[in-house]
């Protein structure tokens, strides 16, 4: 199906450019692209194929694994192949979770679901082959695959391929198409990066913001500065695009993640989960299996609620959520309000494990931008949320560099806490 769709593609436009190259300068139409990627033969098979890198070999990799009816899974640039059984029949496709609350586990997906992802994200966002992608986000996360290489593959959209986010890179990549309209998916982490270089293209017309929740500050002073609007994107690796900020101005709730994107549908269990069913959601986990994750109906551990027009406000997760003294504070509330203060560049908030049976403190790892004092932070923060779920221990390090996907990873940053790193435990 994926292989019959992309032949679709060519014939349409056949003479038109598929992909740049911004740090070669070479082109390749969609009629080019196709005979590269014919010109190597892989065997039939059912052994898994494993796209890598930020380059059109990625693409021409898909291509013929396509074709010869292989399932694959794209991994970043020196990421490990999973040690895991060929997929069952009917399988295209694996992705790598994130890991960024346990071990990244595979997800296993039809050549359908993964069609089904790609129309419900063009659909609901408005992406046209006349408007190309700026591909800077890595190609194999669920993200970029689904927002830049379906895309390409499936409706003929062409792509920028940016070989690193820093500014002066994504600046020359804009300038290679001249003067045409561009879109360009990112996470928050590098459009705080560009904005504050003041380096995000003119060019671009349409923003997409996801993989890791976006300031509203941040979205404010892009909207300020550039008119731009940095469109909230909320999606998951179990099923593909969830909800889509399609509104015109910022935001005035940093809990709000948009509307459900065309063809899925949203609920909440008895717990008050988000539960995600459409025909993008994937098959289930490979090889190991989880009754969360069934084909059709994904139930995620993300506590939402509903607004009057069915928009998605984020609430916390489940397990993330801290028990102090047998009361529960959601991280994300904390680091939320955080953040609006002028000091603070990136937090994390989590719970740590109180002497004898007193449930958890909730602690904070904070990156400033300017200086401030535990004191002054925690002031700040007294006006704003209820007095016991302020954090009771900071830490202040010199980066809160996210992973190459855009997240931070409570878990490992609670792991680095409770085993006492320096970086972690020394206030800077």
């Amino acid at each position: 199906m994926l292989d019959l769709r992309w032949r679709q593609t060519v014939a349409r436009s056949p003479h038109a450019w598929a992909v740049r190259d911004a740090a070669t300068g070479r082109v390749r139409t969609f009629a080019e692209l196709e005979a590269e990627a014919d010109s190597v033969r892989i065997d039939d098979g059912s052994g898994l194929v494993f796209p890598s890198g930020q380059t059109v070999g990625f693409i021409l990799a898909l291509l013929r694994a396509w074709r010869a009816g292989r399932p694959v899974c794209p991994l970043e640039p020196g990421q490990p192949s999973p040690v895991v059984p060929p997929p069952p029949a009917g399988i295209a496709h694996l992705k790598l979770t994130s890991g960024t609350t346990g071990a990244p586990r595979c997800v296993a997906f039809t050549a359908g679901q993964l069609a089904a992802d790609a129309d419900a994200i063009v659909a609901t966002m408005g992406l046209s082959p006349e408007q190309p992608d700026l591909g800077v986000i890595s190609l194999a996360h669920s993200y970029g695959f689904s927002n830049l290489v379906l895309p390409l593959l499936l409706h003929g959209i062409p792509l920028v391929l940016v070989a690193s986010p820093l500014p002066a890179a994504v600046a020359e990549a804009a300038r290679s198409v001249g003067n045409a309209p561009l879109t360009l998916p990112a996470v928050p982490a590098m459009w705080r990066a560009w904005h504050e270089a003041g380096a995000i293209p003119r060019t671009v017309r349409l923003a997409i913001s996801a993989g890791a929740p976006l300031p509203l500050a941040l979205e404010h002073a892009v909207f300020a500065d550039r008119g731009l609007k940095l469109h909230n994107f909320l999606g998951a690796s179990e099923c593909g695009g969830i909800a889509y900020d399609a509104g015109a101005s910022p935001r005035t709730d940093a809990v709000a993640a948009g509307q459900p994107l065309r063809g899925v549908e949203l609920g909440r269990d008895a717990d008050g989960c988000l539960i995600v069913r459409g025909p993008a959601v994937g098959d289930g986990y490979w090889p190991s299996c989880d009754e969360r994750l069934a084909v059709g109906v994904y139930r995620t551990q993300d506590l939402v609620e509903f607004d009057a027009t069915g928009g998605v406000l984020l609430r916390g997760r489940v397990g993330d959520l801290v028990n102090v003294a047998g009361r529960k504070v959601a991280p994300e509330a904390v680091e939320a309000e955080l953040r609006g203060h002028p000091a603070v560049r990136e937090c994390l908030v989590f719970g740590v494990p109180e002497e004898g049976d007193r449930g958890e403190s909730v602690v904070a790892v904070v990156e400033l931008r300017t200086p401030a004092t535990e004191q002054e932070l925690r002031a700040y923060l007294i006006g704003r949320l209820p007095a016991w779920q302020t954090p009771r221990a900071w830490r202040f390090v010199s980066s809160l560099a996210p992973s190459h996907r855009g997240k931070l990873s409570r878990a490992q940053w609670r792991r680095r806490w409770m085993d006492g790193d320096a970086s972690v435990v020394q206030a800077g």
